[in-house]
């Protein structure tokens, strides 16, 4: 299974662009030390730090998770693609206390974005802060039992078999319940409206800010200044 390299990935991007890491930091709101860490594989982003990174550079999430030295070409226009998945396939990111499996890594451009979660934190504290990012998520428990917790619901425990679907940009967490594996099926959506807003304002920061405009001189202020004694 390859291994995901989002540093390696921010980092090709950033330099093909010409942008400096305050430069990221400000279209992402993500410090540049934590781009710095991220760039020297000190740290694993979330799934939330690259939604962050993929809506404010207007890129795709696979884009930066791919293993490939360059991103597969988009399709999104065409009728009739599709990405199969076999046994093992996927880019892997491995942090603390989950590993996220990102799949269909081969399209650019989708709807969703499927991940195939193992959690393995089981207090708040273990997990650290809640996640938040644009969109909606759908969750399927497919091994083991996972505890979600919400900022607006009372924790929620799903068996294998169960499902929830809820709104991400509410902050939420994932721990693992009970003894043994604990594996699910993420899908997350990203309304294309909320990406064109993004992709909006990250092209306004591209641009360079407009010169003030110059005061017109005017035919008689001209003279008047030709006729003042030297």
């Amino acid at each position: 299974m390859p291994i995901a390299k989002p540093g390696a990935s921010l980092k090709q991007l950033r330099k093909t662009n010409g942008w400096t890491l305050a430069d990221v930091s400000k279209r992402t709101g993500i410090p540049p030390s934590t781009l710095s860490r991220i760039e020297n594989d000190r740290v694993s982003p979330t799934y939330d730090l690259l939604a962050r990174l993929s809506q404010g550079l207007s890129v795709d999430v696979a884009q930066l998770v791919s293993s490939a030295e360059a991103p597969a070409p988009a399709m999104a226009e065409q009728q009739g693609r599709r990405s199969l998945n076999r046994l093992g396939d996927g880019e892997l990111i491995e942090m603390r206390n989950h590993t996220l499996r990102y799949l269909s890594t081969d399209l650019l451009k989708k709807q969703v974005t499927p991940i195939l979660c193992e959690y393995r934190a089981r207090t708040l504290a273990e997990f650290g802060e809640f996640m938040h990012h644009v969109g909606e998520e759908f969750l399927f428990v497919l091994e083991g039992a996972v505890e979600l917790h919400t900022e607006l619901y009372a924790p929620v425990v799903l068996k294998a078999g169960e499902s929830i679907y809820f709104d991400s940009r509410m902050g939420h967490a994932y721990l693992a319940h009970g003894p043994g594996v604990c594996r699910a099926l993420s899908i997350n959506v990203t309304p294309q409206e909320e990406m064109r807003k993004a992709h909006d304002v990250a092209a306004a920061r591209a641009r360079p800010p407009s010169e003030p405009a110059r005061p017109k001189r005017t035919v008689a202020a001209a003279k008047q200044r030709r006729r003042r004694p030297s």
